[in-house]
């Protein structure tokens, strides 16, 4: 069977490939598990920063990727999780409010810790050719280290922002950003530091 030819444009929103694209891991949450609270304070003050790296990146045409843990619900999909986390009483309806995806954006469900482990996010980013990734989300030092420790041994570069990530505590977090920095060669340099323009999709 012949291979299916590729769209110049995906949905006719995005660009069919792009040299970085930006990964929100776990940002569609409701917080309600054990030390939810712990990590949703430290998130707080990084959301306006998350928000913004967002809009800079698809500005630039950089495709924007959601990975969400399933939280153990096999049946559970995206727009279900999202739904929730939007449902009044829902403490962080405010903050997800702000950070919900657009229409053209893409997402992967994920079961474990790192973004890559059994999910279709290796396909999505060899056909859109990637070679960035610019990380950003919760916590730095579980899922977002799992998941810069996975693209590292996939030749990716990496730009995780440090003002775009949470942890339970400062000290967990500033400990797993270094990491990242010393050993996964990232780039933690404060959001508004990047330079989108390095990695604007050229369109043939």
């Amino acid at each position: 069977m012949a291979t299916p030819v590729k769209n110049h444009d995906l949905h006719g929103n995005v660009p069919d490939s792009s040299p970085a694209v930006l990964l929100l891991i776990d940002l569609i949450n409701d917080f309600e598990f054990v030390d939810g609270d712990k990590i949703y304070n430290h998130l707080l003050p990084q959301v306006d920063a998350i928000v913004n790296l967002k809009q800079k990146a698809k500005k630039a045409g950089i495709p924007v990727i959601y990975v969400n843990d399933n939280f153990g619900k096999w049946q559970s999909d995206f727009r279900k999780l999202l739904d929730h986390c939007l449902q009044e009483g829902v403490k962080s309806k405010a903050i997800i409010e702000k950070l919900k995806p657009d229409e053209e954006d893409y997402f992967v469900l994920k079961p474990k810790h790192s973004a890559f482990y059994s999910t279709t996010l290796d396909v999505l980013l060899d056909y859109l050719k990637a070679k960035t990734l610019i990380m950003a989300g919760i916590t730095g030092n579980i899922c977002v280290l799992f998941t810069a420790n996975d693209a590292f041994m996939r030749d990716f570069s990496l730009i995780i922002p440090s003002d775009c990530v949470a942890s339970e505590n400062k000290k967990e977090n500033t400990y797993a950003l270094e990491q990242m920095r010393k050993l996964l060669k990232a780039d933690t340099r404060p959001s508004t530091k990047i330079d989108f323009k390095k990695y604007k999709p050229v369109k043939k």
